[in-house]
């Protein structure tokens, strides 16, 4: 019978080949991110911007002021978000307390903002409310692209205020439709 040092010992040395087994799955392959990472998007006077454009794997779309993508999410009915509760875990509103200022690429014409159920103030974009992704981990990743989840799809924006429907270099959805 072991003692329960040995079983100790025995159970960790077990472990780290798995443990490196599961970081090894978490690498960078899975990325959706462009060969450099965007920077965050800057306003005409220097200042840091709410939505810009940067050019990603999907070609240039909206990003937010740290420069991880922005979607669209297919549910919503005008400016009038339909993500709320666990939706808005998974996919958080864009949001900014004052109002929303246009960077490079950007058109300013196209930004505003609404109020949320929450009483937050969303970013809308071409009458559209924005939304990050929480599987994007840094700015460039578009996995949350043409995911269906939460009752419709999602996709990133052009600067035109369109979605992008052109699915990701690797082809890959990232989601599970939670």
């Amino acid at each position: 019978m072991l003692g329960k040092r040995s079983l100790i010992r025995l159970c960790a040395t077990a472990a780290l080949p798995i443990t490196a087994l599961a970081l090894a799955g978490c690498g960078s392959s899975g990325s959706n991110a462009s060969a450099s990472t965007p920077a965050p998007p800057t306003a005409s006077n220097g200042q840091a911007a709410t939505v810009g454009v940067e050019n990603t794997n999907l070609g240039d779309v909206l990003v937010d002021a740290q420069g991880r993508t922005l979607y669209l999410f297919q549910k919503d009915t005008g400016t009038t978000s339909q993500c709320t509760g666990s939706c808005a875990t998974f996919w958080p509103p864009d949001t900014v307390t004052g109002a929303a200022t246009a960077g490079s690429g950007a058109d300013a014409a196209l930004l505003a903002t609404t109020m949320r159920s929450d009483g937050k103030t969303q970013v809308t974009y071409h009458g559209h409310p924005v939304y990050l992704y929480s599987g994007d981990h840094k700015a460039g990743d578009t996995t949350g692209q043409g995911v269906n989840a939460f009752g419709a799809s999602w996709f990133a924006l052009n600067s035109a205020g369109d979605a992008v429907t052109s699915s990701s270099s690797s082809g890959s959805s990232g989601g599970s439709g939670y």
